[in-house]
């Protein structure tokens, strides 16, 4: 598992790469004219501090919950609640990609501060995303084919190892014997590794996508100055968090990490929007998102987040989970499931209309 740690350790220095670098490259004078909104800094600041403090409380409860299934054995991955609740956030963090961080990045990339050449000339928001998506898929692929490969290279010298070691002692009928039953053990154990491994590639590649568009999400607010933008958006934000986080934990309890690395992704998951606010409060007086530089980083960035997360909720989150033998052989359970998916894609889809 020593490619895992270094692939985690990269995905952890991208992601405090963009926390940092992001500030800095989207400092850039306006050069469109913008409509002055209501501004009062003083206020703004009190409902800052507020959306941090509830932003980083709901992120950790959301990640906490699944773990809780050592302490609570109905909320256990082997357990149909399990399912249902995975569905529920499935559905948000769907809605999240389609409603909420893809007409953001449209918005950006069609923005009239910016030049209709190129920007004008072809859908790059689209583009961005399916290059994403497919992106994460070819990820995604390789990683899994790769551990299969050189897990059962490992798996057929182990068992011509022990069928060496027996045929000394049992003879050729004992020596057959126990290449059979070697071979249906590193069989079932290739199998689990596998299912182990596709569900630790997809805890880190959905962190990636929710961290990409955390930091976003926390710099614009942390820099605005308007009160009217900022309330609803501390309520909607704490949802989307804490629902978000329970679909993280759902994939990092099915990952099976060692308790350091569990803990270092709840944290980062946790504390990536209350820093992005912390930055933006930080940057308040010199930050513009209108300028252009802004628009294209961060429509790029949402676009790609965007591409990220749609794929994840699609093929790793619903389309494993609802074609899992369990799911399928439980009608009863098919359809808590569908609805607890369009329940939490529809309350998502809701929070819209103020965020």
């Amino acid at each position: 598992m020593n490619g895992f740690k270094n692939k985690y350790c990269q995905l952890l220095s991208f992601s405090i790469l963009i926390i940092i670098i992001l500030p800095t490259i989207v400092l850039a004078e306006c050069t469109c004219d913008e409509e002055r909104e209501d501004r009062n800094k003083a206020k703004a600041l009190r409902y800052k501090i507020a959306a941090l403090v509830s932003i980083l409380v709901a992120s950790a409860i959301g990640v906490c919950i699944p773990f809780l299934g050592k302490i609570i054995p109905s909320l256990s991955p082997e357990k149909d609640i399990f399912f249902i609740i995975k569905a529920f956030a499935a559905g948000v963090i769907l809605s999240t990609g389609f409603i909420h961080v893809l007409p953001d990045a449209f918005e950006n990339l069609t923005s009239p501060c910016l030049n209709d050449h190129p920007w004008g000339d072809f859908p790059f928001t689209g583009f961005v995303a399916m290059c994403t998506a497919m992106g994460t898929l070819m990820v995604d692929a390789y990683a899994t084919s790769y551990f299969q490969k050189s897990h059962t290279k490992r798996g057929r010298f182990d068992a011509t190892v022990d069928v060496e070691t027996d045929g000394g002692h049992h003879g050729h009928e004992g020596q057959a014997h126990t290449h059979v039953t070697h071979g249906h053990a590193h069989g079932a154990d290739s199998s689990k590794s596998s299912e182990l491994l596709r569900h630790r590639v997809i805890s880190q590649v959905l962190e990636l996508g929710i961290v990409v568009h955390s930091v976003i999400i926390g710099i614009s607010l942390g820099a605005s100055e308007s009160p009217k933008t900022i309330r609803p958006l501390v309520a909607a934000l704490t949802f989307h968090q804490f629902f978000e986080g329970m679909g993280l934990g759902s994939c990092i309890t099915q990952a099976k990490f060692k308790i350091k690395s569990v803990v270092i992704m709840g944290l980062f998951f946790a504390l990536t929007t209350p820093i992005g606010i912390g930055i933006g409060i930080w940057i308040t007086d010199v930050y513009d998102e209108s300028s252009p530089t802004a628009l294209i980083v961060e429509g790029i960035l949402n676009a790609a987040s965007a591409g990220i997360l749609i794929y994840m909720a699609l093929v790793d989150l619903l389309a494993a989970d609802f074609m899992h033998p369990r799911m399928q052989k439980s009608g009863r359970l098919q359809i808590w499931a569908n609805l607890s998916l369009l329940l939490g894609a529809g309350c998502m889809s809701l929070i819209a209309k103020w965020a």
